[in-house]
């Protein structure tokens, strides 16, 4: 019997599933998020993360690294060679053999994908936009937060409504119904109220303010609140560019693309308007045909995939 590991490390927690050859979970496992962007220590302390978890993975299973054949990583903040050579060269000092490491995304197309070649958009913490074509060719385009624009993801969400709220609140530059619902969730009542709650995201309160936020933007959305469509047209207009960009630039073979959606904006929350958007727009930036597939395994499902397809 041979085993392989795959590993789903993102920014906030790091997912750890040990496959059969039949492609059957036998043994999960869960850390703090392995993202070297979001730790002190950098590429040391995300090592140490990624082989603490490896290995409670196989204790959990009763297994050793002997018994594995292969393991495969989608790394956040893995977006260029450096970044990969320096968590792969720690990984290996520390023993571990017969790995590869690629950027979260790429497990995406390979998680959600039909053909094994396809464009996935993603919108959870972060956003990137990464494909593999059907030459097997794979191009990662957003994923460097400001430097690339991302846009449509929780934190970009979350801080252009609060920004939405502070221009109502503090300038009176245009009203949003965002601001009724951020007040009577943290039941404030005055603006210096408001003001005082930017601190909560520096606190353990960070991941309730993101997300009130983020319910605001789509309960906004739904009753058609100008401030909201607006910070809509920004988020699926740059959806739009980075799908379009690969369907320019790499080779889909087939009438169809394939675009795996992933994320939790994209696939937990009320997003049907979002993705009418970007299919409205993509459509006018491509003459390609593509079709939106959400994705509903876990992402770790692309690692042995990708491992089954080009590994064993």
């Amino acid at each position: 019997m041979s085993f392989y590991i795959g590993v789903d490390g993102g920014g906030t927690k790091t997912y750890y599933a040990l496959f059969d050859e039949k492609k059957n979970i036998i043994a999960d496992f869960k850390t703090a998020g392995s993202n070297h962007e979001n730790l002190g220590g950098s590429f040391d302390e995300a090592a140490d993360i990624l082989w603490d978890g490896v290995h409670g993975l196989l204790e959990k299973a009763g297994k050793t690294l002997e018994d594995v054949d292969f393991s495969l990583m989608g790394l956040a903040g893995v977006d260029h060679p450096f970044q990969h050579d320096a968590i792969y060269s720690r990984l290996e000092t520390k023993g571990l053999r017969r790995f590869e490491i690629f950027n979260d995304g790429f497990i995406v197309v390979k998680a959600g994908s039909i053909s094994g070649a396809a464009i996935g958009l993603n919108n959870g913490t972060g956003t990137c936009c990464n494909a593999v074509d059907s030459t097997g060719r794979m191009l990662q385009l957003a994923g460097l937060g400001d430097y690339s624009g991302d846009m449509g993801n929780g934190h970009w969400i979350a801080t252009m409504a609060y920004r939405s709220i502070y221009d109502d609140v503090f300038l009176g530059i245009r009203p949003t119904k965002m601001t009724a619902y951020y007040y009577s969730h943290f039941d404030l009542k005055t603006r210096e109220d408001f003001l005082s709650a930017v601190s909560a995201f520096e606190s353990d309160d960070a991941e309730d303010h993101i997300r009130t936020l983020i319910d605001a933007f789509f309960a906004g959305l739904e009753d058609n609140d100008e401030v909201c469509l607006d910070i809509l047209e920004q988020m699926s207009e740059r959806s739009a560019r980075l799908i379009a960009a690969h369907a320019a630039q790499l080779r889909f073979d087939g009438e169809e693309i394939e675009v795996v959606l992933s994320g939790s904006i994209l696939t937990k929350l009320p997003s049907g308007r979002y993705l009418d958007a970007i299919r409205e727009k993509v459509a006018a930036y491509s003459d390609r045909k593509f079709t939106f597939i959400k994705l509903s395994v876990p992402p770790v499902m692309g690692c042995i995939n990708w491992i089954m397809q080009e590994y064993v």
